[in-house]
């Protein structure tokens, strides 16, 4: 016991060094403050009703009905039955966020370089450069939580499947197992998928290597075995991505039904997102650089570049108080590449990119190429547009790569590999393996090539570079001159650091092979340079003043004059805000209200059309058949409730149904259909019958409803005829069951988007349970997966500390 705890002793040390790092690093948490994000506040005002019918009935919503007129809950942190993978998350999670994702970014890695038998000194050392990598500290700042958090576990997985393939077959498919499980916990496929595209090199990797060194038989073992354990965390996970791949074909993420656009256009066919939209945002081919150079390209849309600025100088002069320069300069757009918003440069590290060009030269083998293969293609999938070829071939031919936007976030693969590069140059200018003369060669056309390009930016960056920006125009012309120097200046002042710290960093390296500096040393100059460079830059972007008390984290929405006379109405019913700050904040209205807007990446496909059609042109046939009672307007700047009286209410009976050709035919009706008499369908329940079908409405006819929750809806209706309910609840046939007295009975969509029924005549109770039963499925599933993997883990635990007894 005492051998074990010595070998473990160093690790244990490194972990509490990466704890103590992560919350000093975010200190203010130690003082109970939070990071206030702005995509989280968006969050809390979409999940705020699930979250209170939680609180109050102990149990989870599968539905809210507090955005988008309803939809599911499964992409809104949502509890699954039997989701013991979370469990282990939230364990590995112990840290107060956003430390907590700080502190797994350190983990994974540091997992990641043992499983290449990297010393942990060294090990540790990556890890800092990949965890304070700039990218992964700003979508913490934003609150791209989830990105983050599917990041984290990324390394882990890589290092389940590098064991497997050393024959460490046990340790690898448990570790693979349980990595995998909680990348996909993390609940963000797109992280998902493009890891799923560094594995794929790396196997091909490995499978070229073994094919030249001819054990095949061991390369399929391990895919065999690494497929297994792939399995069994999706099997962890199976309720999540059931009910996700379910909705996912009838969100935006789907395929639609319509051929036509607003204007009438043709709607270009696609099964997934618009190619425009998948490659709105898209690295630039220069913009490369900012990996590099931290402001290369000006640093975010806004920076803060003070009095000292020419912009400052330049607008005083202009006739501007010296209080309005400041302002102008504290948010001048020094940005000028080619995405629409950049909140910082995804800056990897002038440190780590010496490094890892000084590793092109000294690592040979499968290791380099399977870095430089995934290194450049994540690089050249996020020039998107500016790489049309590529980028069209994938939306086109590789599966699912449509089914995503923001293609410059693929870069997340390139971080991940420049780092373990960058590593493994100090491992191999520590070990034999090469000539001191050879290693003095390679750090010659390192310093070539990483100090040669700065002094090239230097020399020529006027001819290089223009520095104008799409977003200058408007701006009178002597600000933009004056702009366009504080880039360069930017530009210069940012290329003289990244010199400095190369040429610094060719010192460590050319002292060590001097025999001036101890590997220690050199591990300790590493950390310290490392750190400067990464934290000095991050500190820029994410720091002490992005954290506020707790409390407006957790409540960050307080209801104006409009909101509190709304609510002062117990009914059920659909708000549309239209005030200047819910259209700022478009979570806002859901925190308190059945908001007909929100916030969210994957809308369901057909409320979208509808408001592309019809709600953001306020028309108020399709606003009363979603019951929309109240109106958040605003007028010169006061806030106010207006009471829409016309709204249809909860459900009615309709005159007349007539069966549509196609949806286009259906979504287009809605422009002057009467929604409060009549209603179409395009659905088969009346393909026997005629193409119109009457009702006969009495004075007398009612359906009122009695009680509602997120996922209950109860109704009583009265009718002296046979007749046609419409509700005006979100149609989702995956999971809403219709009860006519007890008894399950069928509904279908109609006007597009809403449910209805045939109703007998009499008097009959309604009701509309969200029963999905993809949740019951996953969750059993789940169940079995969480205990075969429970039993393999103490199998593996008993082999593990079997063998160490025969060892000793």
């Amino acid at each position: 016991m005492s051998f074990s705890f010595k070998r473990f002793l160093p690790h244990i040390l490194v972990l509490v060094g990466f704890v103590v790092l992560s919350l000093a690093y975010f200190s203010p948490v130690l003082q109970g403050k939070k990071i206030f994000q702005s995509d989280i506040m968006h969050y809390i005002g979409m999940a705020q009703q699930q979250k209170e019918f939680a609180q109050a009935t102990s149990e989870e919503t599968y539905w809210t009905n507090s955005a988008f007129g309803g939809m599911p809950t499964y992409q809104l942190g949502v509890k699954y039955p039997h989701n013991y993978i979370k469990t282990l998350d939230l364990s590995l999670r112990f840290l107060p966020r956003p430390a907590d994702y700080l502190f797994l970014y350190f983990l994974g890695f540091y997992i990641l370089l043992l499983s290449l038998k990297v010393d942990f000194k060294l090990a540790a050392l990556g890890a800092l450069a990949f965890g304070f990598s700039t990218y992964l500290i700003i979508i913490l700042g934003v609150g791209h939580n989830a990105k983050a958090h599917a990041i984290a576990y990324m390394p882990m997985v890589l290092a389940g499947i590098i064991l497997t393939f050393r024959k460490k077959y046990i340790l690898g498919f448990l570790l693979t197992a349980v990595a995998l499980g909680l990348e996909i916990v993390a609940n963000h496929f797109q992280m998902t998928y493009y890891l799923l595209f560094l594995v794929l090199v790396l196997g091909l990797a490995y499978l070229i290597d073994a094919y030249r060194k001819k054990v095949l038989p061991h390369f399929f073992k391990s895919v065999g075995i690494l497929s297994v354990a792939a399995v069994l965390a999706v099997g962890l996970n199976a309720t999540n991505i059931m009910a996700t791949q379910e909705y996912a074909k009838e969100s935006t993420r789907g395929e639609s039904e319509l051929t036509i656009n607003p204007d009438g256009s043709p709607k270009e066919a696609t099964s997934g997102l618009d190619k425009e939209y998948i490659t709105e945002y898209s690295y630039g081919l220069a913009e490369t650089f900012n990996l590099y150079i931290p402001k290369f390209m000006g640093g975010g849309n806004t920076e803060d570049i003070g009095k000292d600025s020419e912009t400052y100088r330049t607008y005083v002069n202009m006739g501007a108080s010296p209080i309005e320069a400041l302002e102008v300069s504290k948010n001048a757009p020094m940005y000028w590449g080619d995405q629409p918003i950049v909140e910082a440069p995804a800056y990897v590290g002038a440190v780590i990119i010496f490094l890892f060009v000084l590793g092109l030269f000294l690592v040979k083998g499968r290791l380099k190429w399977w870095l430089v293969a995934g290194t450049v293609l994540s690089l050249l999938l996020s020039y998107g547009k500016n790489l049309g070829f590529l980028t069209d071939f994938f939306i086109d031919y590789v599966p699912l790569y449509d089914k995503f936007r923001a293609v410059s976030s693929i870069q997340v693969i390139l971080e991940l590999c420049i780092p373990v590069l960058g590593i493994f140059a100090l491992v191999r200018l520590f070990n034999d393996f090469q000539k001191d003369d050879e290693k003095l060669k390679a750090l010659t056309y390192t310093v070539a090539i990483t100090a040669g390009l700065c002094m090239v930016f230097l020399l020529f960056k006027s001819s290089l570079f223009d520095f104008k920006s799409i977003r200058d125009q408007g701006i009178p012309e002597p600000l933009v001159e004056a702009i366009i120097k504080d880039r360069k200046s930017l530009f210069t002042t940012d290329t003289i650091r990244t010199l400095i710290l190369v040429l610094l960093s060719a010192g460590t390296v050319y002292f060590f092979l001097k025999k001036r500096l101890s590997e220690t040393l050199v591990v300790v100059a590493f950390t310290a340079l490392i750190l400067f460079d990464l934290i000095s830059v991050n500190r820029q972007y994410v720091n002490a003043d992005n954290f506020v008390s707790a409390l407006q984290v957790d409540k960050p929405y307080r209801p104006n004059v409009a909101d509190n006379e709304i609510l002062k109405d117990k009914g059920h019913f659909r708000v549309l805000d239209m005030s200047s700050e819910g259209q700022r904040k478009p979570g806002r209205a859901a925190y308190f209200h059945n908001s007909l807007f929100g916030y969210h990446a994957a809308k369901l496909g057909r409320y979208n059309e509808l408001m592309e059609f019809h709600i953001y042109n306020n028309n108020m046939n399709v606003l009363n058949m979603l019951n929309t009672k109240y109106i958040i307007a605003e007028d010169q700047g006061q806030i106010f409730p207006y009471t829409n009286t016309d709204a249809n209410g909860n459900a009615w009976f309709v005159s007349e149904l007539k069966q549509l050709a196609d949806a286009n035919a259906e979504i287009k009706a809605l422009d002057s259909l009467d929604t409060k008499t009549k209603a179409v369908t395009t659905m088969s329940d009346l393909s026997s019958k005629p193409e119109v079908v009457r009702f006969q409405v009495d004075s007398t006819a009612s359906i009122q409803l009695k009680e509602f929750q997120p996922n209950y809806l109860k109704y009583e209706s009265n009718n002296p005829n046979d007749g046609f309910a419409v509700f005006s609840e979100i149609y989702y046939a995956n999971g809403w069951n219709a009860y006519l007295d007890g008894n399950v009975v069928p509904h279908q969509r109609v006007n597009y988007v809403l449910r209805g029924m045939e109703v007998p005549i009499g008097n009959h109770t309604i009701e509309f349970k969200f029963e999905p039963e993809v949740v019951k499925t996953g969750s059993s599933i789940a169940l079995g997966s969480s205990a075969i993997l429970g039993i393999l883990l103490l199998l593996g635990i008993f082999y593990h500390f079997k063998q160490l007894r025969e060892e000793s």
